[in-house]
């Protein structure tokens, strides 16, 4: 009961957090808008029993992408003339509207089969054992290009911060 709740609320605060950074004229709300629906998904990952990829969500998507793109919305100038409306406006929703109809449609018509109890016992054990087999293989056998390709998106960065700093008076 208590778990179907806050299922309840997650998915709640996801799509209406989704829908609000499609929706919000203000981009540096929207981008807040898209921190609240990478925490509520982590939220749901949690609920699913799916703690390194909650982890992973936060450290990623929050942690990291948000950010960034949080401190390019800051280093934009005008940010407060907001998005600007287009005439595509009503074909993206009329495109999403029929989109959510095919997808829904598809859910309902498809025999979803139950999965038998020894494969779930086998699902567990895999599960169990895969954190620490991906982290086996970046800490050592690719241990050198993850650093390669950390080092890399923080030169990414600098560099952009230090092209911001030369236009700026």
């Amino acid at each position: 009961m208590v778990q179907e709740f806050f299922f309840w609320v997650l998915a709640v605060t996801s799509v209406m957090a989704a829908l609000g950074v499609v929706g919000v004229q203000d981009i540096f709300r929207a981008a807040l808008l898209l921190v609240l629906a990478f925490l509520s998904v982590a939220g749901l990952f949690i609920l699913l029993n799916a703690e390194f990829l909650a982890v992973v969500q936060v450290l990623i998507y929050v942690g990291a992408i948000s950010v960034l793109i949080i401190f390019a919305v800051l280093l934009t100038r005008d940010v407060e003339q907001g998005n600007p409306s287009n005439r595509l406006r009503l074909p993206a929703f009329v495109g999403a509207g029929l989109l959510f109809l095919m997808l829904t449609s598809a859910i309902v018509k498809t025999s979803w089969p139950e999965i038998p109890s020894e494969s779930l016992a086998r699902a567990e054990e895999v599960f169990a054992t895969t954190p620490q087999w991906l982290a086996g293989l970046l800490l050592r056998e690719w241990a050198l290009p993850f650093e390669a390709a950390s080092v890399l998106l923080l030169a990414a960065v600098l560099g952009a911060v230090v092209l911001i700093r030369e236009r700026q008076p």
